[in-house]
């Protein structure tokens, strides 16, 4: 049966957290120099001229505005050897490095102890890890650590874009228990839903190698009526570097919350972790037929046409449609409208969706002409869910989900690599190629428009995209061409490395440069391409984004993970929101891109969960669905071997 589309509201477990921690030294302050060197990993390396500064807050706040590239910290820290007395278990030292932007590669006394993200240059380029908590062991077994005597914690440090370096909270040390390698990997929490009733299966995985024996507890609890409902607690053994799964049932509303408990038995220490359960606010589906989606659609005249209808009900459903004008055809199985118009002007079409239980009609106007976007793009985007390692099959795998989920019967239908699908070269005559994770992107484009979706696309005007990956700069007519070529509808353009093409302060010509040039490159091709332009609402893209040709652009920087995160860009959508493009359509604000889970942290088996719409649909974690209808946004507004045909 397909799963029925829902919001759901919920959040992760929390981390699990020792229930009781020893002593800890705090890191607040360390010495802080930007550029590379290897040498500054050593311990015995003279960092004594480099300025000091604090953990608690982003370098680029403390005298260093604006810088993005290479850094280092280094920590000094004297460790007592009374520090062994606080932990039972006294076998390793447990560093916390809080979070730090982007990608760091940590050092102790000279020997590299961890390493969060992946350095542009290092294979595979540049996978920032900015949101990720850093905490790295030292095993005492190794005589790493000088007791009673200086360390030295080396940070190296690249940061691609925007604040670098450490943010969130306090860094510290202290010696780790043995049953800190216990935790609930919520990436992997997954929930069945049930009419009232809510089933989650939770993974308690073991880091540390050595086999653990326990108690595990957990309670359900009633936050509104402030009563436990359940309470259950079973022995739970851990292999060393193992796993184990538990599930629970409880009621499915606001305000149920799972407390969870294990208890390691030769320390009696304890790990806790407490969270939210996940609940639906969206009503089931009607069996009868429902029209969703976009009310009016925009093409150029000639331009490829393709228009899945939007539409639920106990399947099988039958589409027909009244009314299309001449180029363009239906098939009444799949509710798929293709071909193309070669005249301008606007065409009312009748849609009508029929089960055995009923019928639905709706109006669908097809404006033929310059505008494209008159409603947000709505769908998938591989930039959260995989980062620089998605490939061909996740893509595929997370269109299955839109269609599956019935997301796409509700006007998401748009599929969009992010970044990471780029050769490491061009090609002879200079054309832009896809990697080894990509063999074929007519065959990909061909799949996804066979089933009525679209296919999006990134680079960037610079030479090098966020990535590290090529960009378009001195391509931008060659790459557009490859674009139509594979078939592509959307392409998200990225500012990143172009901004070393600027001067210091930045002309709005500087800034308009880039994005004209490659919307000139766009509008030659005989496909439409819906360009959406990536620099982060700078100089107030809102008010000239549609002077370059923009369909769309971002209002704002990066969303993080924190409530004042998400407030500042709310707060800052009042002058954007009031300057909205309405005469002519087509011309969206995008705020920061939205995101449900942690960053990366999807797995395989459940590749997609879109939420929010227009420019970037984000993966969370399993089981956390979130999804807008779309009339809630639309009403009111290769070689030989390479096979498949762009529509």
């Amino acid at each position: 049966m397909k799963a029925t589309p829902v919001v759901v509201l919920c959040a992760l477990i929390f981390p699990m957290a020792v229930s009781a921690q020893g002593e800890r030294i705090e890191l607040p302050t360390a010495r802080f120099a930007t550029g590379d060197d290897p040498a500054r990993s050593r311990l015995d390396f003279d960092d004594s001229g480099w300025k000091e500064i604090s953990t608690l807050a982003n370098y680029e706040k403390q005298g260093f505005e604006g810088y993005d590239g290479w850094s280092w910290y280094r920590i000094h820290v004297r460790i007592p050897a009374s520090l062994k007395q606080s932990s039972q278990w006294q076998q390793r030292l447990s560093i916390y490095l809080s979070s730090i932007d982007d990608v760091d590669e940590t050092f102790f006394n000279g020997v590299k102890i961890g390493q969060t993200g992946r350095f542009p240059t290092e294979p595979g380029g540049y996978d920032t890890r900015w949101q990720a908590v850093r905490l790295y062991y030292v095993d005492l077994a190794s005589n790493q650590v000088r007791w009673d005597q200086d360390n030295v914690i080396a940070i190296r440090v690249y940061d691609g874009d925007g604040g670098g370096g450490f943010y969130r909270d306090m860094p510290y040390l202290r010696m780790a228990e043995i049953v800190d390698g216990v935790q609930l990997d919520a990436s992997r929490t997954t929930y069945r839903f049930a009419p009232g009733r809510v089933t989650a299966t939770v993974h308690l995985a073991n880091s540390f190698p050595v086999d653990l024996d326990g108690q595990f507890s957990y309670e359900v609890y009633d936050a509104a009526a402030n009563r436990v409902l359940a309470r259950h607690s079973r022995g739970l053994a851990l292999a060393a570097n193992g796993a184990a799964q538990v599930a629970f049932t409880a009621p499915e509303r606001a305000g149920i919350v799972l407390r969870s408990r294990y208890i390691e038995s030769t320390s009696g220490k304890s790990m806790v972790a407490e969270g939210p359960l996940p609940y639906r606010l969206t009503p089931p589906e009607a069996a009868t037929p429902r029209i969703n989606g976009a009310r009016v659609v925009g093409v150029r005249p000639g331009s490829p046409f393709l228009f899945r209808i939007p539409a639920t009900g106990r399947a099988p459903l039958t589409f027909a449609a009244r009314g299309l004008p001449p180029g363009l055809g239906l098939d009444a199985a799949t509710g798929i409208i293709s071909g193309s118009v070669a005249q301008p002007g606007d065409h009312t079409v009748t849609l009508i969706v029929t089960n055995r239980l009923g019928r639905a009609t709706g109006k669908l106007t097809i404006r033929v002409g310059d505008a494209l976007a008159l409603t947000p793009p709505m769908g998938w985007n591989s930039g959260n869910a995989y980062g620089l390692s998605v490939d061909e099959t996740k893509v595929r795998a997370s269109a299955d989900v839109l269609l599956q989920s019935g997301l796409a019967a509700h006007g998401w239908t748009y599929v969009n690599i992010d970044d990471g699908w780029e050769a490491e070269q061009r090609a002879a005559d200079g054309g832009i190629e896809s990697n080894a994770k990509f063999p074929c992107m007519n065959a990909l484009s061909a799949y996804l428009h066979e089933r009525g979706l679209r296919f999006g696309i990134y680079s960037s005007p610079g030479e090098r995209t966020c990535g590290g990956f090529l960009g378009s700069h001195g391509h931008e007519r060659q790459d557009a061409e490859t674009y139509a070529r594979w078939g592509i509808d959307y392409l998200k353009y990225d500012l990143c490395s172009y901004m070393e093409l600027m001067s210091k302060t930045p002309t709005l010509e500087e800034h308009q440069r880039p994005y004209l040039l490659m919307h000139d490159a766009l509008s030659a091709q005989p496909r439409d391409l819906v360009f959406s332009l990536c620099q982060y609402g700078l100089l107030d893209v809102w008010r000239w984004g549609a002077d370059v040709g923009g369909n769309s652009w971002r209002t704002t920087g990066d969303i993080e993970d924190q409530w004042a995160s998400v407030r500042s860009i709310a707060a800052a959508q009042d002058e954007p929101a009031s300057r909205r493009a309405e005469k002519d359509g087509g011309q969206l604000n995008g705020r920061a891109e939205g995101q449900v889970g942690g960053a990366g942290r999807v797995e395989q088996a459940d590749p997609v969960l879109p939420v929010v719409h227009w420019q970037n649909g984000r993966d969370g974690a399993q089981g956390v669905l979130a999804v807008e209808d779309a009339r809630d946004h639309h009403e009111a507004d290769g070689d030989g071997q390479c096979f498949g045909s762009a529509w």
